[in-house]
């Protein structure tokens, strides 16, 4: 050891916070819908014994008077917990709340639902099928989780990356979300995680020349078109294109004829063409409106099985505790092992409870913050309202408000939504009046829909008609609408 070198040892006091196996399986079982949490429960069901389907009678009362106070239980105190532990009245597996859980003309199991966004769903089994580390998994799922209907990603890495950390506690760098990014690209079907137009139909034409369709030189013309021509291919300068690229004009016309078959909306198609044969939506809530203003929300449970202690555990258990003084080393490793069996089947019960009661809650503040939506079923009505509005109304976290908003869905009295349609961005107009974005939309649709077809607005026009109506938005975010509208440029549309 060369001179003069040392090594100094320092002590240093952190705070970590650290998820118990408890809040992970209620955090597992908060992202399920109400299909998935059926086939959940009936796994539990098989993997632990102490766990079992039924309604469980009070069993409290049948061992109350059971003594339980000898010499050998007090010298053993620490060694088990006591068996009242289990026997108590929360054994009464009352998260199934079934005075207010159906519908009054029990329609909600035969009501069939395609699903337009399912894609989300499709991505994700792809994405269990891809050899990932943990870090990479969390970070394309949650890339997919913010794609846009469209499939399309329009938010930042950089802003994703913050997201990540404020909501997920998950660090991240933007070379990490590139590369996440670059693994969702690869998804089918082709385009979907692009991040504009232009590199969803390059992602779709290199693809075509990976698996080997069409004439090489045919895909060659159309990379280049979309790659180098974009800005006059969006304007449809022709000539302008072939002169650039120094092609010939029949060469030209069948690459422009084999782009026009792209799709520009990958995740949209996607749930159009599988949603709609293969997917049924399962409503998570039931939410009715009656004539007197009064709306009812309760859970959607019809299939979900009543949980309860096993009695042929319970009765082994005490079995064991009124023995304890005479037990063998076997005896004592079985009883540990019936402990920790109606330990998981408790914790499983309880989860289980929790996720139902933060459901109902979270439903309860999107209806309160949504009421005139529900109570008349115009879209127009939705206010603006972001996950943490319903956060501060529930004093939930918003990772939770998120959870539940993911992939769950509600039954009203208008239609089956996905939670996520809820909730949309605000808008400001100059008189201070806070606006939906949706709202806005339909603003501009009516703009469109009443323009001379021979003379259509552009952009600029639009922008500036919405701006005599009070609602200042910039060109680039009037585009932005019309594209979320799938309305064509100006153009497009004489």
């Amino acid at each position: 050891m060369a001179q003069g070198s040392r090594q100094i040892q320092s002590q240093a006091q952190q705070q970590i916070q650290t998820l118990s196996p408890q809040q992970i399986l209620v955090v597992k079982l908060l992202e399920l819908p109400a299909v998935e949490l059926e086939d959940r429960i009936h796994a539990e069901l098989l993997e632990n014994p102490a766990l079992e389907e039924g309604k469980e009678e009070n069993v409290a009362d049948e061992y109350s008077d059971g003594d339980t106070s000898g010499e050998g239980m007090e010298n053993d105190a620490n060694e088990y917990d006591s068996l009242s532990d289990y026997l108590t009245e929360d054994d009464i597996p009352d998260y199934k709340l079934q005075e207010n859980n159906r519908s009054k003309d029990e329609q909600a199991e035969d009501i069939p639902f395609s699903d337009s966004t399912s894609f989300y769903e499709i991505l994700k089994e792809q994405l269990r099928e891809r050899n990932l580390t943990e870090h990479q998994h969390e970070l394309v799922e949650y890339l997919i989780g913010s794609l846009d209907d469209d499939g399309l990603l329009r938010k930042s890495l950089e802003s994703i990356c913050d997201e990540l950390a404020i909501y997920a506690g998950i660090e991240s760098t933007e070379e990490e979300l590139e590369e996440a990014l670059c693994i969702l690209q690869d998804f089918d079907p082709a385009g979907i995680g692009a991040r504009d137009l232009q590199e969803c139909l390059l992602i779709q034409i290199r693809r075509k020349k990976e698996e080997g369709m069409n004439p090489a030189p045919i895909l060659d013309i159309e990379e280049r078109i979309i790659r180098d021509c974009y800005e006059e291919f969006t304007r449809k300068h022709w000539e302008k294109i072939i002169k650039k690229l120094d092609v010939d004009e029949e060469t030209f016309n069948e690459a422009i004829s084999e782009i026009t078959k792209l799709n520009p909306r990958p995740g949209a198609s996607l749930g159009e063409a599988i949603g709609r044969n293969l997917q049924q939506i399962v409503p998570d809530f039931i939410v009715e409106t009656y004539d007197d203003g009064t709306i009812n929300v309760s859970l959607n449970n019809r299939n979900v099985p009543e949980l309860r202690m096993s009695r042929d555990f319970t009765e082994m258990v005490e079995e064991h505790t009124k023995n304890k003084a005479n037990q063998s080393k076997e005896s004592k490793e079985a009883m540990m092992f019936l402990k920790q069996k109606m330990d998981a089947a408790q914790g499983f019960i309880d989860a289980v409870k929790q996720r139902q009661n933060t459901l109902m809650t979270t439903m309860q503040a999107i209806i309160d913050l949504q009421r005139p939506f529900f109570l008349e079923g115009d879209e127009s009505l939705l206010k603006p309202m972001i996950l943490k509005d319903v956060a501060e109304r529930t004093g939930l976290d918003i990772s939770t408000i998120s959870r539940v908003s993911n992939s769950k869905y509600a039954q009203t009295n208008f239609g089956i939504y996905p939670l996520k349609f809820f909730f949309s961005d605000g808008y400001t107009t100059e008189d201070g009046e806070e606006m939906s974005v949706r709202e806005i939309r339909k603003i501009l649709k009516e703009c469109i829909d009443g323009e001379d077809k021979k003379k259509p607005l552009t952009d600029d026009e639009l922008a500036d008609i919405l701006k005599e109506k009070g609602y200042p938005i910039a060109r680039r975010t009037v585009a932005k609408y019309r594209q979320q509208l799938n309305i064509p440029v100006a153009r497009l549309r004489k």
